[in-house]
């Protein structure tokens, strides 16, 4: 009988690790504006695109010119970051999505107007 009942906790937690290396496999990376990068006009970019929490997001951007700043849709709509917003400057920043709306602008003067921030809603 404890035979039994340890033999089905195995396999209980087998079946869950599998699960859960199906669901990290099947997330998606995505390159922000495609072959042109993190730049102006971008905001279009996630239109008929489809995005699970945990894909992956990757900026890349001349980052002497550019930055990521991970916002609130206040931040977004206002383009301004707010006090303690993450801030990306690497060039080449990958960005896990989080479940619900995610918002990104580029916080240098004048490119968030520019159209320089997108808005991601992940299933």
């Amino acid at each position: 009988m404890v035979q039994g009942r340890c033999s089905a906790v195995a396999a209980t937690v087998l079946l869950c690790c599998l699960l859960l290396h199906f669901e990290v496999a099947q997330s998606a990376s995505f390159t922000v504006g495609g072959r042109g990068g993190w730049t102006f006009n971008a905001a279009a970019w996630p239109k008929r695109k489809r995005f699970k929490a945990g894909d992956t997001l990757v900026f890349n951007y001349n980052p002497s010119i550019h930055n990521v700043v991970a916002v609130n849709r206040a931040g977004y709509k206002s383009c301004k970051a707010p006090k303690g917003a993450k801030v990306f400057k690497s060039g080449k920043d990958q960005i896990k999505l989080k479940k619900g709306q995610n918002f990104f602008i580029c916080n240098y003067i004048g490119h968030c107007r520019a159209g320089m921030k997108i808005a991601v809603t992940a299933a």
